[in-house]
């Protein structure tokens, strides 16, 4: 079964007012997350060890591996731009009492995390991703990785948020500014119902 592109849950102008243009979504959805899963559906054809297997096995079973690595960059922005997508909303930016609780408690405050989560992504250099991760000690940390690389890769715990930081993100609204992307995009469009919802 080929993997797909999954539908925006919203619509591809329903971002605008938060500072995300349609034209950025458009691009973004259409036409990078396409190619990767296009990219990926293609190396899965032809290889007999990946045929059956779901996303999240053939990103593990390629991470790490030199050979595997253009699997594993097309498995792992896919699987990466799957949550992405959940992460936003039209009416992002509110964070749930549940949420803001553990936030306060793992990072002393809410302006804390936002402040470790804008470092995480300002000094991720050249490509990559933003994370807020629930660890396997149970407390939430934030991290980044580079390229199409994830923490269900890495093992660093299950991601809760992950901010896409590669240009194409953010350049048609934001052109070189990346920390005010980040700062708009925490501020108004993160899906923090979604992230606690996923913490059980």
């Amino acid at each position: 079964m080929a993997f797909e592109l999954p539908a925006l849950p919203y619509s591809t102008s329903a971002l605008a007012g938060a500072g995300m243009c349609q034209e950025t979504l458009e691009l973004h959805h259409g036409k990078h997350h396409q190619a990767y899963v296009t990219a990926l559906n293609g190396f899965v054809e032809k290889d007999a060890n990946l045929q059956g297997k779901s996303l999240e096995e053939i990103i593990k079973l390629s991470y790490n591996k030199p050979e595997l690595a253009p699997v594993f960059n097309n498995a792992g922005q896919h699987w990466n731009h799957n949550l992405f997508w959940k992460n936003m909303s039209a009416t992002g930016g509110k964070i749930p009492g549940k949420l803001e609780a553990k936030l306060v408690q793992d990072f002393g405050s809410v302006q804390a995390f936002k402040d470790a989560f804008k470092v995480a992504g300002v000094g991720q250099f050249g490509s990559g991703w933003a994370w807020l991760v629930l660890g396997t000690d149970g407390k939430l940390k934030v991290t980044k990785t580079p390229n199409g690389s994830n923490p269900l890769a890495t093992g660093e715990g299950k991601a809760l948020l992950g901010l896409d930081v590669w240009e194409h993100s953010y350049y048609l609204d934001f052109r070189n500014r990346r920390p005010d992307y980040i700062t708009n995009w925490l501020d108004k469009i993160a899906n923090y119902e979604f992230a606690e919802a996923q913490i059980g």
